[in-house]
């Protein structure tokens, strides 16, 4: 990926995909922005909070990493890229819920079956 493409993505698209996130949940779930690094190492956007032990689904407290294929970063670059961001961010509720179903994550209860859950490769497709 082109370098200013990835710094144009950490500065401009990452801090509102977090914030639509967050805009899902109560004020006890975090998200956080883990710039690009380099070659191997994606921008990331966290999502974790501290378990509810009332509610407690699964083992583990709720510790999410979000990574989006480099292709579809650069795609968002060009002249069509903001109509297609501004639906996937129209779309992030509905995709929360499908990866609940698909990966074992209760964003109720604050709790996942893993330790560490990676959901890589995202296309901003709504």
């Amino acid at each position: 990926m082109h370098p200013a493409h990835a710094t144009r993505f950490d500065e401009q698209f990452a801090p509102r995909i977090a914030e639509a996130i967050a805009a899902c949940f109560a004020t006890t779930v975090h998200t956080e922005i883990l710039p690009y690094g380099g070659h191997g190492h994606p921008t990331r956007v966290r999502i974790h909070a501290s378990p509810i032990e009332s509610l407690g689904h699964y083992p583990h407290p709720l510790n999410l990493f979000l990574t989006w294929d480099s292709d579809e970063i650069e795609r968002l670059m060009g002249a069509e890229g903001p109509a297609r961001f501004a639906g996937y961010l129209a779309a992030l509720p509905r995709k929360l819920e499908a990866w609940r179903h698909v990966r074992e994550l209760d964003f109720v209860s604050h709790t996942q079956g893993e330790p560490t859950i990676l959901i890589g490769g995202l296309d901003f497709g709504s």
